[in-house]
């Protein structure tokens, strides 16, 4: 990787924000949403056994039906994805001993390409809750996944309504070395 390529890649990893406010009338480009998964393909997984699945999410329907699932859960009545129109949902197969580990790398890769790509994104928590429900559930098998699959993440996906805030300083004592 040359000095250019790898400058880009840092300072995408240190600009990258969480986006809470989408445009929901303004959907990405298949060939956008295909560059943010194929990142996500491309994470590391334990011994290389790749336990994560994505499910893409473009259909309004399913999108708003994943909205009152996540919302049940938190309690309460607004869109917990702040209007994106894009859902990627990360799931991991319980028998790797690796596979929370493994879906969370799936999901760093998808924000940070969905930013290098110029889309916002917002790591969703709930996701657990959702597919351990009987709904859930359902929902998986009718998508064909079969297995014991946990909810890792739901990554709102699509344009930002507004360029987010700067980041934060850095804590002082983020990073402690030992020499």
């Amino acid at each position: 990787m040359d000095k250019n390529n790898m400058n880009e890649t840092l300072n995408v990893l240190e600009t990258r924000r969480s986006v809470r406010g989408f445009d929901p009338e303004r959907m990405p480009s298949d060939e956008l949403i295909e560059q943010v998964v194929r990142a996500g393909e491309y994470a590391p997984t334990g011994r290389g056994m790749q336990s994560p699945r994505i499910v893409v999410v473009t259909n309004k329907a399913v999108r708003d039906k994943l909205s009152q699932l996540n919302a049940e859960v938190m309690g309460v009545e607004s869109d917990p994805f702040y209007g994106a129109p894009v859902i990627i949902l990360v799931l991991a197969d319980r028998a790797r001993p690796t596979y929370i580990y493994d879906g969370s790398l799936v999901m760093g890769n998808l924000m940070n390409a969905a930013h290098a790509v110029g889309l916002g994104s917002c790591w969703i928590h709930r996701a657990h809750e959702v597919f351990d429900s009987v709904e859930g559930k359902l929902l998986l098998a009718s998508w064909g996944i079969e297995g014991d699959y946990e909810g890792i993440g739901h990554v709102a996906l699509g344009y930002a309504l507004k360029e987010p805030a700067e980041a934060k300083p850095r804590k002082d004592d983020y990073t402690i070395w030992v020499k």
